[in-house]
Formats: C-alpha cells, sequence, structure tokens
C-alpha cells in the first residue's frame, strides 16, 4: 500500500461539464474532472508526475465562449465555465490529431490507439505510405533499453524527465526545428557515450512505447511479449535506505520490467539504475 501525504483542504471550483453541475478542487484541470465523472478523454502527452506540455493537444475540449479548443490535460477548471467533451467541433479535432500522428509514427505500441482511432473514425491511411515521419531502424546500443524514433510523437516528456522535472541529467533534448525536430542525444551519440545514468524514468513516461525495456524489446520481436499474461508486486527496493517502491512486471516467473508507482511520495514513479535494471539477482535460482 501506497501512503498518502495529508494535504491542506483545497476549495472546490464549480461549473459545467456536459450539462452537469461538477466541483472539483480549486486547482484541478479539466481532465481531472472528465476522469472523476468516468468520462474517457484521450491523452498522449499528459502525464500525471510532469507538468503539462499541450504537445499532442488529442484531450481537447470546448470551453463556452472560447475562441479555441482547449487542451484539457492543462487548462484548470474555473468557476462558472461551461465546458463541452463530446462536441462535433472537439471530436473532429481528435480525429485529426489520430490520424496525423497515425500516418506519420508507429502507434502500433501505444495502449489504447487503436481503440481511439476506431472511435474517432480515423483514417490515417489517407495520407499515403510517404507521410512517414521518420521510418529508421531501433537504436539498440545498450543491454538496458531501446530507442525506437519511428514510434516518437515528440511529446517531450523523456526529455522533461530527463532534464529539469526530475532527473537533471539532460541527456536527451530536442535536436532539430519543424518537420526534422528530433529526441537526441547530443551530437546524436550512442547512449553509451552520452550523459545518460540509465535511470530509465524516460522510458516511466513515453505514452508510445518509443522508450522501451531491451527486455520488451526482445520479447515482442520474438512473439512472446504478452502483457495481459503478467502479474504485478509492489514491494520495497532492497539496494538502499531510501525505501523506493518497485512494481516487479513477471510473465512465466520471470521479472521482464521494473516500474514504481507514480503515487508514491518517494519516486513519484521514478528510480536509479539499480531500482530500475538490477533485478536479475532476484531470478537467480543458480
Amino acid at each position: 500500500m501506497t501512503a498518502v501525504p495529508l494535504r491542506l483542504p483545497r476549495r472546490l471550483v464549480e461549473f459545467t461539464l456536459d450539462g452537469q453541475e461538477t466541483r472539483v478542487p480549486e486547482g484541478s484541470t479539466i481532465l481531472d474532472a472528465c476522469r472523476a465523472a468516468g468520462k474517457d478523454i484521450p491523452t498522449l502527452c499528459q502525464g500525471d508526475t510532469l507538468t503539462p506540455k499541450n504537445a499532442c493537444r488529442v484531450c481537447v475540449v470546448e470551453v463556452e465562449g472560447a475562441r479555441t479548443l482547449a487542451p484539457a490535460c492543462s487548462r484548470r477548471a474555473e468557476a462558472g465555465m461551461t465546458v463541452l467533451t463530446d462536441t462535433e467541433r472537439a471530436r473532429h479535432s481528435r480525429k485529426v490529431v489520430l490520424e496525423l500522428l497515425a500516418s506519420s509514427t508507429d502507434l502500433s505500441t501505444t495502449p489504447r490507439a487503436a481503440e481511439w482511432l476506431k472511435e474517432y473514425e480515423a483514417k490515417p491511411d489517407r495520407f499515403g505510405p510517404d507521410a512517414a515521419r521518420v521510418n529508421e531502424e531501433p537504436k539498440v546500443d545498450n543491454d538496458l533499453y531501446v530507442r525506437d524514433y519511428d514510434k516518437c510523437v515528440l511529446c517531450y516528456k523523456c526529455v522533461d524527465a530527463c532534464g529539469e522535472q526530475w532527473q537533471n541529467t539532460f541527456a536527451i533534448a530536442v535536436a532539430g526545428r519543424g518537420f526534422d525536430a528530433r529526441i537526441s542525444t547530443e551530437h546524436d551519440a550512442p547512449l553509451t557515450d552520452s550523459a545518460c545514468v540509465y535511470c530509465g524514468n524516460c522510458i516511466e513516461v513515453c505514452p508510445t512505447g518509443a522508450l522501451s525495456f531491451k527486455s520488451e524489446f526482445d520479447m515482442r520481436a520474438a512473439g512472446t511479449w504478452d502483457e495481459p499474461a503478467q502479474t504485478e508486486t509492489t514491494t520495497v527496493c532492497a539496494y538502499c535506505g531510501v525505501g523506493c517502491n518497485v512494481t516487479l512486471h513477471v510473465q512465466d516467473n520471470e521479472i521482464v520490467k521494473v516500474t514504481s508507482p507514480h503515487d508514491n511520495p518517494v519516486t513519484h514513479g521514478n528510480l536509479c539504475i539499480k531500482g530500475r535494471f538490477g533485478f536479475q539477482h532476484v531470478q537467480n535460482r543458480v
């Protein structure tokens, strides 16, 4: 069980969400309110441990009186506002965003992408095979994780996790501009020659699988990755006295990857290289 720190009570903000009077704690976003009300809004660049970047725009909603659609992940709920989440304008915008992303990047390992494409009747194939933005082989230059930029939607979450928001390593950043923009190490060097400390916190926040555990990459290539069959067990990392929670993902009695609960007050989903990748001793049965 994860301990939840006590906080000062917040005032409630009242507004109208799809015709229903809604009350949420002050500072909540429209997305927070939608989720509390059980409304399913698609998101990609939104991360519960990161500051919203407004990069993908797939969560847009209509705010009465506003000239443009508002990203639900970053727009805070305000008293008296009227929000509509399922208008024709909002749905059309999400459809176009999904079509553009799916036509230019590989969303095959993005959770729920296929479901959203079907729900919004998106047709990414109409842009043709030349719409692919990167079209290159995955970068496999170490034994811990793989970078597959064909799957990158440039949400910047990995850059924020590696940089000032969590790790402060700054091993990766956005290189290039416009259509040539991409995530890269300094001088596009192999990861082993970069400032990377292999904490894997970039993998934790990647929404599409562009960054993945080497173990997951190999198992997907072999056709043995079976996420529904995996179990998750949260325990305490044994490497030091900080007390980080680690969640072991186990398939066929083998640990296939390690994450950390995002609501844990110690880790906030982040780990060090030992906690993230140093699990082999647990299953050493010799």
